[in-house]
């Protein structure tokens, strides 16, 4: 198979490159991600409404990554507790090497094919829940090992690769392959790749968390209230949809401690 995430450099001569002509090239090849995506958004739906329909049930999601992809997809789970209002630990996000693997890269990490299973039973993964392999190859040993194994387990299964026909994409249901083409540094995905995959990520828990009722009209009526910034934005929201002055606005949230649930509570009186 030919990868498109190994091949060379549209670009070359980088070193001899002005600061402005770098950026420039950098920004004209970051402008075609978008494109790429939107070629996947049916790919994108059919996961999305598998994923809704397993966290509706009481399930939970995974994602399954190594380097910039797991850490993309420990990033993605993490903030979903403050955006929605949701526990910890319905969306996971499982990286090649453990935690430490976030900061700084563990040697050798992603070629080991049984960890991840091994990761995932600490979790008491079952039927219940959907994973997520994230790879920009499409081939990570690592995430194609334990895709293998959940499937094997009867466990529903996604995939978001930046290969056509990728390796991993072939063993689950739900493919993702959203070839972004050429790094501009050969071969480094962190960059158009894991654009594309922070974009697809960015859909996938927006709006299963939108279809779960995390979100009303437009606004985050579950989000945690863990600073002064989000207990403004909140206290205006009640506003909006009441009679009351700021403060009082205020004295609710902080009374009740989300949006929503100050919201009914003014409804009800």
């Amino acid at each position: 198979m030919v990868k498109t995430t190994e091949s060379d450099s549209l670009y070359d001569g980088l070193h001899e490159m002005s600061t402005l002509d770098l950026v420039t090239s950098i920004n004209a090849l970051d402008r075609t991600v978008a494109e790429s995506v939107q070629k996947q958004l049916l790919a994108i739906t059919a996961l999305i409404d598998d994923v809704y329909e397993k966290m509706h049930s009481g399930g939970r999601l995974f994602y399954i990554g190594s380097g910039t992809s797991g850490r993309l997809g420990v990033v993605d789970a993490s903030e979903c507790p403050p955006t929605f209002g949701v526990d910890h630990g319905r969306v996971i996000g499982i990286i090649a090497g453990g935690d430490p693997a976030i900061r700084k890269a563990v040697e050798n990490a992603e070629d080991d094919v049984n960890q991840a299973w091994e990761d995932l039973k600490a979790h008491d993964i079952s039927t219940e829940d959907f994973v997520v392999g994230i790879s920009a190859s499409g081939t990570t040993p690592y995430v194609l090992g334990g895709l293998k194994k959940c499937v094997e387990h009867g466990i529903s299964c996604g995939s978001i690769t930046c290969n056509e026909k990728s390796v991993i994409g072939g063993v689950v249901s739900y493919p993702i392959d959203c070839p972004v083409g050429p790094e501009f540094v050969t071969g480094s995905t962190r960059m158009k790749s894991g654009t594309a995959q922070k974009l697809i990520l960015n859909m996938i828990t927006t709006a299963v968390m939108i279809k779960l009722g995390h979100v009303q009209g437009n606004k985050m009526v579950d989000m945690q209230l863990s600073n002064d910034k989000l207990v403004d934005r909140g206290t205006k929201m009640i506003m909006e949809q009441s009679d009351l002055s700021y403060q009082e606005a205020k004295t609710m949230l902080l009374s009740h401690g989300s949006v929503r649930k100050a919201v009914d509570a003014i409804k009800a009186k």
